[in-house]
């Protein structure tokens, strides 16, 4: 059984037992078609970086670049608190607690 489909864009196919066999196209109005964008020169893709980005990207690199952990501090206070000669300084340890939360929650 052979179908004869006519498109709108005048495209005349021919299919036979659900395969297609040949497709042929109407020329004549191609001209009226509207060219492809691709002539087109398209803008080129940008990035913008916020200056809070920005700020991110230092902070990560400053880190990055320091210790994450000094071993020689920690052996040191472990030794004066074993041996008893490791003082507190309550006032200096309640004000950093107090600008950390003031830090942490504004």
């Amino acid at each position: 059984m052979v179908n004869q489909v006519n498109s709108r864009n005048s495209h005349n196919v021919t299919y036979a037992d659900n395969k297609q066999q040949t497709v042929s196209s109407d020329k004549s109005n191609a001209a009226s078609l509207p060219q492809s964008p691709t002539a087109a020169k398209t803008p080129a893709d940008s990035v913008v970086i916020t200056a809070q980005a920005q700020q991110i990207k230092n902070l990560q690199v400053k880190a990055e670049s320091t210790p994450g952990f000094d071993t020689k501090k920690m052996h040191e206070l472990k030794k004066a608190i074993s041996e008893g000669s490791y003082q507190i300084d309550a006032e200096k340890l309640a004000k950093n607690i107090a600008n950390f939360e003031f830090n942490l929650y504004g």
